[in-house]
């Protein structure tokens, strides 16, 4: 069974810092390019960020250029977004999903709140 854990969520002010973590089981990780999902309240998902399979390609929405950082271990099977200068208008769940080759996702998480706030 295929499995996406994210973590790292959590209640921060504005300015501040937050790393979600993505862990993977049953897929061979390295296999699948890995995307950054979020929802906000009352929106539709919105494409964050994306990596492909040795983390040698990455790209952000424009939203998060400058200021989010996607990588990945996966000796660790590991996917994570280091969110850097929050805004109030990230606050999301936040959801990676794994892809192959680029495609859309086929496996999801089940998502990690992200809320920034004073």
């Amino acid at each position: 069974e295929v499995q996406l854990v994210e973590s790292g969520g959590g209640l921060v002010q504005p300015g501040g810092s937050l790393r979600l973590s993505c862990a993977a089981s049953g897929l061979t990780f390295d296999l699948y390019a890995i995307y950054w999902v979020r929802q906000a309240p009352g929106k539709g998902l919105e494409w964050v960020s994306a990596i492909n399979w040795d983390g040698s390609i990455t790209d952000y929405a424009e939203s998060v250029k400058g200021r989010f950082t996607i990588s990945r271990d996966n000796a660790k099977n590991t996917l994570y977004l280091q969110m850097n200068s929050l805004k109030s208008e990230d606050t999301a769940v936040y959801y990676c999903a794994a892809a192959p080759n680029y495609g859309p996702p086929g496996y999801w998480g089940q998502g990690t709140q992200v809320t920034v706030s004073s």
